[in-house]
């Protein structure tokens, strides 16, 4: 405690308020109406947010459900994964991709990423595909789209499906198409801190395949389309109408803050070159949704507590890979299995950027980053 009010943060990591007050009229409208209306599940709300997130999307459908990882998991049942499948899944990402295999009895087997753009490396991919591979998930991870016509080529050639995460992806493009779009299903988190976030845990699944969406939606409810009539065994994973009210008022707002963290991403990298630091990389036919600003460095842990005495919030993604956690050690992927993802969950740090950040902000991130380098 003394060292946080002998340094105190000036730019935190994250600020919510502005993303709230950028639609705030719009939000406490919606939260007015749901209330008002008595109606809070699988309602009106839903049905609007999910033809306006599909619009946004370029697909045909979505399907809103509780978080993201029920998106992923009820996803993969739609696509027909079971015990003893295998699912391909990035070594480097947050552990809910590898969760999302587990919930369905099958076994994630990761792939190395890129090591320029930290996403799945799609001449990897082949020699991971066994007689048990139902699923390619790549992951767009840190909101950049990953290479998902090579992806789907590798796909095709082995006659498998591919869902791709997008839960920090909202607003990227790939070659001019629309991350969400380029899957055969596409799974969404609307966690508070996403690019698109509620005010609460969301999630959803977009695609252009009505019999998988229509999968999607009988497992979110308890396997049912007609109360008290269950076809499968489903679960209870809704998007609330407080939340798909919420997320209908700030989606009108998406492509303009999309287009603040890309100008402020711009300034970082501009500001920041010469350093001895990697920065992101982003090929010529990706647009990233920047959901963060990540960068690598030796000394991660020393730059993060130099950033922090210059008032300047920080965080991990993620500093333990999946395959190093206690939950997956029957694995038996032991460090050194997967050496680029685990020198990548050693040296990455990533500074704050949000829409609503003041050029006071990002200019401090700058300097103090020049400092402490």
């Amino acid at each position: 405690m003394a060292n946080e009010q002998a340094h105190p943060i000036t730019v935190p990591f994250l600020d919510l308020q502005p993303s709230y007050k950028a639609s705030q009229a719009a939000i406490d409208e919606a939260l007015l109406r749901v209330a008002r209306s008595g109606w809070f599940l699988l309602g009106q709300e839903l049905k609007a947010f999910e033809a306006a997130y599909a619009d946004f999307c370029e697909t045909k459908f979505c399907a809103g459900v509780a978080n993201g990882l029920d998106a992923l998991h009820l996803s993969l049942l739609a696509l027909g994964v079971g015990p003893g499948d295998e699912v391909i899944v990035p070594s480097n990402t947050y552990v809910a991709t590898w969760l999302a295999v587990s919930q369905c009895g099958a076994v994630p087997v990761p792939v190395e990423p890129d090591e320029k753009t930290y996403n799945l490396d799609a001449s990897k991919v082949a020699a991971a595909i066994s007689s048990k591979t139902k699923v390619i998930l790549p992951v767009h991870l840190y909101g950049q789209a990953a290479d998902m016509d090579a992806i789907r080529a590798v796909a095709d050639a082995h006659q498998l499906r591919v869902l791709d995460d997008c839960a920090q992806a909202h607003g990227a493009r790939y070659k001019g198409r629309q991350v969400g779009s380029l899957a055969d299903l596409s799974a969404w988190s609307f966690y508070p801190g996403k690019n698109l976030g509620a005010m609460g845990d969301g999630g959803g699944v977009s695609g252009s395949d009505e019999a998988l969406i229509d999968a999607v939606r009988v497992l979110r409810n308890y396997g049912s389309r007609i109360k008290y009539h269950n076809e499968v065994k489903g679960f209870n994973s809704r998007l609330d109408e407080i939340q798909a009210a919420v997320l209908s008022a700030k989606l009108p707002q998406l492509h303009a803050a999309t287009q603040q963290r890309a100008q402020i991403a711009a300034q970082f990298l501009q500001g920041l070159q010469g350093l001895d630091l990697q920065l992101p990389e982003v090929p010529a036919w990706a647009e990233p949704a920047w959901h963060l600003f990540v960068v690598r460095h030796a000394d991660r842990d020393g730059l993060q507590q130099r950033l922090a005495a210059r008032g300047v919030g920080s965080l991990i993604h993620y500093p333990v890979p999946p395959h190093l956690q206690p939950a997956y050690a029957e694995l038996g992927l032991g460090p050194g299995a997967f050496p680029i993802s685990e020198a990548m969950h050693r040296e990455v740090l990533s500074l704050p950027l949000w829409p609503g950040m003041s050029q006071a902000q990002v200019e401090q991130v700058i300097q103090a980053v020049k400092a402490s380098v």
